[in-house]
């Protein structure tokens, strides 16, 4: 007996010291991460400073109050030099005010000193010609990490550039900062245990939203002028709304840039994304105004992106549509009817579709069909159809951000558990059960159905959009931004986003105002769908927001990523002379 206590004890004290020394190395390794990327800040300053002592007289601030196409034509002819720009950004990112009040950037890109090099070089300046970029933290680039965010993808350095990196080093741009995520990138606050907590740079209190929320405070705060980030639910729409950017979630296949590889190299026996999905994830632009999103894509979509993948429709840029002047037959909806939004994002709704009505355009009441089936069943079932045992094998040897516990924890109830919660909460049926994550897959057939489902769902959507013979949609979009830590709480307030990523509909965020006094003394009579914890919490996600950012979402048909841009600069213009 007392040798089997022995055994026993030993055997609880080796686990406890196995624990130990796996919470040491995870430190150790985020701790050299972070190590990592300060160096990287310290050559940014360095080489800014060897800048400036080599040509003193730049005028900075005339050079970051251009806007993209601005840039890009004094950068074609000739009147700034690339090097100058460049250097200019890097300042602007080093300075005091971006990265440490704001901690939106993951690393530095050092070669971006080598592409200043080459493109100087070559006969033919591309479209983003001298033009600095910076990317989200997942999209692969050369030598550098994909970290999602999580330690167990901080050993490997991607082997080449993802062909949307490529393709923006063809035409000419400049990528110099990688930016930081929420972990796993499943949440739209933007935090991680590595990198911390990205802030919103109007409100230190507020998120800048996520997944692509590092890019979101970068381009808000003016270190960077064009940014790529990705949006599987809304990470590049929901960042733009609370930070005040304009930003584009095209058809998915319109762009190629290799997320699933990412995945593959970091957490090869994880099958998250490593098979096509039927919500697809989309990489697009974010910018100051809707011009730069347009170039970007007039870029990005061009023989180089259609010889590197020939499994990209060999679609080009249609400026035509793009600057267009026809009136435009306008569907219009403040509320989806699943989660109430605040009082000033059904403001804006209502106020830029009496501007669009007064310059001509035919505005038509629209109603998207059973939203709180396609948040349950469609969205949410696609990414936890086997109840979340993928996502969760993603954490395996990590330490969880605290923004995805709720998520996480929820993902972790038993299923039995959670159908007899679903029962007792019978009345908050519909919000328990996006939170506890109840409906799964539990068969391939049923897979396949659900795969159905989704078809079905589209086409009931595109037949009641063609029977109104709409041209485009204005919709609300979740904001104004979130207290932080808020988002992990209220996953299912994504629903104005979502719908778009489960249609595979091109999809834009437009900031039209900001939160006035009036919206604040509103908020406080906000009631939402009942008054329940889910309303009361959103109430306090948002409040105390006067002088943030408040956008709309314009929509159009697949792949009509053009008109969907021509619509959004109709709504920025019409904004910007309100």
């Amino acid at each position: 007996t007392s040798a089997a206590i022995t055994l026993l004890g030993g055997s609880v004290a080796a686990l406890v010291v196995w624990k130990w020394l796996g919470k040491k190395m995870i430190q150790k390794k985020m701790e050299e991460a972070r190590r990592t990327r300060d160096e990287g800040l310290k050559k940014m300053a360095k080489a800014v400073q060897q800048f400036k002592e080599q040509v003193p007289h730049v005028q900075t601030d005339a050079i970051l109050s251009l806007s993209l196409l601005g840039l890009a034509g004094r950068l074609q002819e000739g009147s700034l030099s690339p090097r100058t720009v460049l250097y200019t950004y890097i300042e602007k990112v080093s300075a005091l005010e971006v990265n440490q009040e704001t901690n939106c950037l993951r690393h530095f890109i050092p070669e971006c000193e080598e592409q200043l090099q080459e493109i100087q070089q070559e006969e033919e300046k591309g479209l983003l010609y001298g033009i600095p970029v910076s990317i989200k933290d997942h999209i692969s680039h050369k030598g550098h990490l994909s970290t999602c965010g999580l330690v167990q993808c901080l050993d490997t350095r991607m082997k080449e550039d993802s062909v949307l990196v490529k393709v923006l080093k063809r035409q000419g741009a400049i990528p110099f900062a990688m930016t930081n995520v929420s972990q796993s990138l499943f949440s739209y606050d933007c935090s991680n245990p590595v990198f911390g907590q990205t802030l919103n740079p109007f409100n230190h209190q507020k998120s800048p939203g996520g997944s692509s929320g590092g890019e979101g405070a970068l381009i808000a705060a003016g270190g960077s002028i064009l940014g790529i980030g990705s949006d599987i639910g809304g990470s590049i729409r929901l960042p733009s709304s609370f930070c005040g950017l304009c930003g584009l979630k095209p058809t998915a296949e319109r762009l190629r840039w290799g997320w699933t590889s990412v995945w593959h190299i970091c957490l090869p026996n994880v099958d998250i994304c490593s098979h096509p999905t039927p919500v697809p994830c989309a990489v697009g632009p974010m910018a100051r105004d809707v011009d730069s999103l347009a170039l970007c894509m007039k870029a990005l979509l061009s023989e180089e992106m259609f010889q590197l993948d020939p499994t990209v429709p060999p679609i080009p840029f249609n400026g035509e549509v793009y600057c267009s002047s026809t009136p435009l037959r306008v569907g219009y909806y403040d509320t989806d009817g699943y989660f109430p939004l605040p009082p000033c994002m059904r403001r804006v709704v209502k106020e830029t579709r009496n501007a669009l009505h007064a310059a001509g355009h035919q505005m038509v009441p629209f109603s998207p069909p059973r939203i709180p089936y396609v948040m349950t069943e469609l969205f949410l079932k696609t990414f936890f159809a086997d109840g979340g045992r993928a996502w969760l094998d993603v954490f395996t040897g990590d330490i969880i951000d605290p923004s995805l516990k709720p998520q996480v924890n929820s993902c972790k109830i038993p299923r039995l558990v959670k159908k007899l919660l679903a029962l007792l909460l019978k009345p908050l049926e519909e919000l328990f059960k996006d939170v506890a994550m109840i409906s799964t897959c539990r068969s391939v057939r049923e897979m396949w159905n659900h795969h159905h489902q989704i078809q079905v769902y589209r086409s009931e959507f595109i037949s009641r959009w063609k029977e109104l013979h709409l041209d485009v949609v204005l919709c609300p979009v979740l904001g104004p931004a979130f207290t932080t830590r808020y988002p992990g709480k209220l996953l299912t307030a994504i629903s104005s986003t979502m719908l778009y990523n489960v249609l595979n509909f091109p999809a834009g965020v437009v900031p039209v105002s900001t939160v006035t006094e009036a919206d604040e003394e509103e908020l406080k009579l906000y009631q939402g769908c009942c008054d329940d914890p889910w309303d009361r919490m959103l109430k306090q996600a948002v409040s105390g927001a006067v002088g943030m950012p408040v956008a709309v979402q314009c929509v159009a048909l697949p792949w009509q990523e053009e008109l969907c841009l021509r619509f959004m600069k109709e709504v920025e213009t019409l904004s910007h002379g309100k």
